[in-house]
């Protein structure tokens, strides 16, 4: 794909959500759910929050593409995210993951080695994630992928080889957070720049950026998906960052912003690229 190409696959991309306001549904944590709708709605979607088991199954009959993030367990997740998963495979729907506190209480480790056998269309995570996802996976022995919390230990270009099998492994995409993202479909490794510092001084950023790039993904291949939604953010989170210097007003200014951002302005954002 020559870089003309790309640029005006994520135009299109950015126009069709707002044109069409696509519906991805989401399965996420209980913390980040106002923050994670609203960023979907300001791009231009459709949001819609749901947790038990017939729900999960039946989102699939109607969603384009779903967005599962792990950050919150619930028991009864032991039942809702298998049938989830079973119900998107049936249907050959699309569906990324966030796999936010991956290493903390078994519910949580098992649901995510099962995700191996579903294959994300895209894997949204901070760099100690997606490494710690490749090693559950088998995918990668090195060393590292030890999570705080939901925070990082690791720094974006330590998990570029972690993120290169895990894309390798599903056909998808993968992207990285940081403060510089990494996206990646095991072929080439694009990284964008952009955004602000503000982002680690409120709580979801990074899942709503996994529910944005849910949205995205209704219209666009998962690489164009991945990356138009990192590259929206750090878009809005830069001209947010002009606004305000401090957490709070931050986040207002920075949905104003993703809400305002022209199609051509998300396009022409700088990146580098690099064949894996």
């Amino acid at each position: 794909m020559t870089e003309k190409t790309f640029r005006s696959n994520i135009q299109i991309a950015v126009e069709k959500v707002r044109v069409e306001n696509p519906l991805a549904p989401s399965i996420t944590n209980t913390v980040t759910q106002d923050f994670v709708a609203n960023a979907q709605l300001a791009i231009g979607g459709s949001a819609a929050m749901v947790y038990l088991p017939d729900e999960g199954e039946a989102i699939a009959n109607f969603a384009r593409a779903v967005y599962i993030n792990l950050g919150t367990m619930f028991p009864f997740y032991a039942e809702t995210i298998p049938r989830t998963l079973r119900a998107l495979k049936n249907k050959n729907t699309p569906f990324v993951l966030d796999p936010v506190a991956i290493g903390i209480g078994t519910l949580r480790t098992e649901l995510l080695t099962q995700m191996k056998n579903f294959k994300p269309t895209i894997i949204r995570g901070n760099p100690s994630e997606i490494i710690a996802l490749a090693k559950l996976w088998d995918l990668n022995d090195h060393e590292g992928g030890k999570v705080r919390g939901v925070d990082s230990t690791e720094n974006v270009d330590e998990a570029a080889y972690s993120a290169i099998r895990l894309a390798k492994f599903t056909g998808g995409a993968v992207a990285v957070s940081g403060a510089k993202d990494l996206i990646t479909d095991g072929e080439f490794a694009i990284y964008s720049s952009g955004g602000s510092p503000l982002f680690t001084k409120i709580t979801g950023s990074g899942c709503a950026l996994g529910g944005v790039m849910a949205v995205y993904l209704t219209v666009a291949s998962p690489i164009i998906a991945a990356f138009t939604g990192a590259a929206i953010f750090n878009r809005a989170g830069s001209l947010a960052a002009e606004k305000s210097s401090t957490p709070a007003s931050f986040k207002v200014a920075f949905l104003d912003e993703l809400y305002k951002v022209s199609a051509s302005d998300v396009a022409s954002s700088e990146f580098q690229v690099f064949p894996c």
